[in-house]
């Protein structure tokens, strides 16, 4: 058994590793690489080898940089099966449904610009088409069950990261693969604990925080119900820029819980995001993959639809809040900000000094969302100047990936590892991991792109 680094490597997009075995290739992973625009096209057309010649892709969540590019590896000939857990099926549907429109939205408007320049129109990496025949293209199979792909055999643990996020252990020749995905917390609300695995003989490891800790998560829905009560009571708004899938759903729940306390005030709360909402009712679905507490109080009520909870869908209602005087709570895509209509809410409050925008997820270089949370006081919206008199927050607490001190916590209870490599992480974190893996008796290494070992 073989395994290629090919994405997410030294970086955190474009998540993809190729596992060869007597000749048979499978894919890791089929994720989205994100990027500047030329580089964007060219990274996500170009795949280790020819899809056509691709047995299986094994798919370990829903998040766009781990599933989104799986429509151009159809469009481009691959036409096997893509194995993932019932929930991951389902949240990936929903994700390359969007992606392909949202695609559709951006090339129309690029060539509309290329059209004023004398160029010819430019194609969006896929369509709905690619999408929906990706879509059925996969297969799923639950936690615990080994199933064969190819000439191995797999079995998915639970990652603990977003619902069905699974750990894929590869087995082939008396020999051992394990992929972490992306790796949850422990005691992150919603979904389970992160399972530990048996012994692998190489392991490939997330790393996205691997030179940093989180505080704990507790301290996430105290502070989030801070925010809410002091902005209410000084007659703002709470704009929550959220990801659809996990975060949105952790936002909602800590709302649930602090308003059960009453450390929240009862003022309405919103979700105005039609994917967030699509999203939270597959969460219902798949309710098997709460945790215990959750599980628990499930059989009382509905944590994702109590009184004062409006989930928001057409343009209509979402920009009737606008004119609405009073406070009220509002999460709304996109994560970063970079799009969707959490950009509308933000300019129409973006100079009132008693409304809040809470931030409470990673913020990406270049982004919106990265110009606000260090401090900038005008920002353009829609190509209009703003100037920024809300007050500015961070929750980090929220976020859904282990750090360093969880992650290494999860390895110590693997048993024997082998061999590791740090992927899905910055240069930086992923050096610090593979360093303090290295000194607990782990030799580990950070590869390369297109570097590839036997497992052994």
């Amino acid at each position: 058994m073989r395994v290629a680094f090919h994405g997410a490597v030294r970086s955190v997009t474009g998540s993809l590793h190729q596992v060869e075995v007597n000749g048979a290739r499978v894919f890791l992973e089929c994720g989205l690489f994100q990027g500047h625009r030329d580089e964007f096209y060219e990274r996500n057309r170009r795949f280790p080898s020819p899809p056509k010649d691709v047995a299986a892709v094994i798919l370990s969540h829903a998040h766009l940089d781990h599933c989104g590019n799986l429509p151009t590896l159809v469009t481009q000939g691959f036409r096997g099966p893509i194995y993932c857990t019932p929930a991951t099926r389902d949240l990936t549907a929903l994700v390359l449904r969007d992606s392909a429109k949202v695609q559709a939205q951006d090339i129309r408007l690029v060539n509309k610009i290329r059209h004023e320049q004398g160029l010819p129109n430019a194609e969006p990496l896929y369509d709905v088409r690619a999408a929906e025949q990706a879509i059925a293209q996969i297969m799923t199979v639950p936690y615990g069950r080994p199933f064969s792909v190819a000439a191995t055999t797999v079995t998915f643990h639970d990652a603990g990261h977003i619902l069905g996020s699974a750990i894929v252990i590869v087995e082939a020749g008396g020999r051992r693969l394990g992929f972490t995905g992306d790796l949850g917390r422990p005691s992150s609300p919603i979904v389970r604990d992160p399972e530990a695995v048996p012994p692998v003989d190489c392991l490939l490891i997330e790393s996205t925080y691997g030179d940093r800790t989180h505080a704990p998560l507790s301290q996430a829905e105290v502070q989030l119900a801070e925010v809410v009560t002091q902005t209410a009571a000084r007659g703002g708004k709470v704009l929550i820029p959220a990801f659809a899938l996990g975060r949105t759903q952790d936002v909602v729940y800590g709302l649930h819980r602090k308003r059960g306390e009453g450390r929240v005030p009862p003022i309405p709360i919103y979700v105005d995001s039609p994917m967030a909402t699509d999203a939270t009712e597959i969460f219902r679905v798949h309710a098997d993959s709460f945790d215990e507490e959750l599980t628990a109080q499930l059989e009382q009520h509905d944590p994702f639809g109590f009184k004062g909870l409006t989930y928001v869908r057409s343009v209509d209602e979402s920009r009737a809040l606008n004119h609405k005087r009073e406070p009220f709570v509002v999460i709304a895509t996109s994560g970063m900000m970079e799009a969707g209509r959490i950009l509308h809410h933000l300019r129409q409050h973006a100079g009132d000094e008693r409304s809040t925008l809470l931030f409470v997820g990673y913020q990406a270089k270049g982004t919106l969302g990265r110009r606000l949370v260090d401090g900038a006081r005008e920002v353009r919206i829609f190509g209009e100047p703003h100037q920024v008199k809300l007050q500015v927050q961070r929750i980090e607490a929220y976020s859904a990936h282990a750090d360093r001190n969880e992650l290494l916590g999860w390895a110590s209870r693997t048993g024997r590892i082998g061999r590791a490599f740090c992927v899905h992480g910055e240069e930086g974190p992923a050096a610090a991991l593979a360093q303090a893996l290295t000194v607990q008796g782990i030799h580990t290494s950070v590869p390369h792109a297109g570097e590839s070992v036997d497992v052994r």
